[in-house]
């Protein structure tokens, strides 16, 4: 009989219009009195909300630090620098400063609320903290937010390409749970399959209403949150993440200029998609159609050189990670999709 694993997941979830303002009643009700805030540079009148709503419930904001890149020295700097008997480590804003937050409270054993200001990619609420070591971007071990709290309203007004870019990695998921299944039928590697059902469920719940309103927002908020709990029910990275996300990785690390992580991570969940047998493309080109997607692409073509290379490196970017560009050499398809494709026309130079 296998051993049960208990995980921890978020036990205060607020995903709705006014969640910001209303803070500072949350970490009181967790009597969370005494917090350590980390944001990114926020417009006044956003960061004018959350420091009110503290106030506004007594909560002594013992240090608040903005955090505009997400070194890890620096993550380390400030769990050193902790204020003594800080109850809560809070994180307002975009990933650097919530991975930042999310890291200094695992090193810390302490509370930590996420509470994202757009919803770009799923690192809110991911078991990791994207962190950057010797000019490297490093996935390191974290713990998932105790609380996530999502202002809709708040995210309607950050720019529309992030929400794109949420929209892009929330596609991925049917891919990488392909990928993984793909690893399970040609290595042996064991799928969980409820966590691989909880993935694939966040993105068709999404589909049901892909739109940029407080509704939609709050879908792709649930469900990119979810595929965090995801990744924790599993240990691993993979209903999350696969040969696209690859893809990006390699990007990255070559590109003269990478764009938004979830932009680059749908583009090629969509050329995935096909390499796999198509299953996933019809779906998938459907969302980014009726989102808008493509269109933002256009906007700012990838450059098909760098794709390819990017193609090219994938496989090796992680080590021991089977995924379809594992079983054949896949780069001449992909050159194929890039010259041939209607649906890709404008989206690369």
């Amino acid at each position: 009989m296998k051993t049960i694993t208990q995980i921890r997941v978020p036990s205060l979830v607020r995903i709705k219009p006014g969640a910001l303002a209303r803070l500072g009643i949350y970490l009181a009700r967790e009597d969370y009195r005494r917090v350590l805030a980390l944001t990114s540079p926020l417009p006044e009148a956003v960061a004018a909300v959350w420091r009110a709503a503290l106030d506004s419930e007594n909560i002594d904001l013992a240090r608040w630090e903005v955090v505009d890149g997400n070194d890890f020295e620096n993550a380390v700097r400030i769990f050193g620098e902790l204020p003594p008997k800080t109850a809560c480590v809070v994180g307002v804003g975009g990933g650097k400063a919530l991975d930042a937050a999310k890291y200094v409270a695992f090193l810390a054993r302490l509370p930590y609320l996420a509470v994202p200001t757009s919803l770009s990619n799923d690192g809110f609420c991911s078991p990791q903290s994207s962190l950057t070591m010797g000019g490297k971007r490093r996935s390191l071990p974290a713990g998932l937010p105790d609380g996530v709290i999502i202002d809709v309203d708040v995210c309607l007004k950050a720019p529309r390409a992030l929400w794109l870019s949420g929209v892009g990695d929330l596609s991925a998921k049917l891919t990488a749970v392909a990928d993984w299944k793909l690893a399970f039928h040609n290595r042996g590697e064991p799928v969980n399959d409820l966590a691989a059902l909880l993935s694939d469920a966040s993105v068709l719940q999404f589909l049901a209403a892909p739109d940029f309103n407080p509704k939609g927002m709050a879908l792709l908020g649930t469900a990119l949150m979810l595929n965090g709990i995801a990744m924790e029910i599993s240990g691993s990275s993979r209903p999350a993440s696969g040969s696209e996300h690859l893809i990006s990785h390699a990007l990255d690390a070559t590109s003269k200029r990478p764009r938004l992580h979830g932009l680059q991570v749908g583009v090629a969940a969509y050329l995935i998609s096909r390499l796999q047998g198509g299953e996933n493309s019809a779906a998938i080109q459907r969302l980014f159609q009726e989102t808008g997607f493509w269109d933002e692409i256009k906007k700012d073509p990838f450059s098909k050189a760098e794709w390819l290379e990017a193609v090219r490196l994938a496989p090796g970017m992680k080590e021991d990670f089977f995924t379809v560009l594992a079983l054949r050499d896949c780069l001449p398809e992909v050159a194929a999709m890039l010259n041939e494709d209607p649906i890709l026309r404008g989206c690369f130079i």
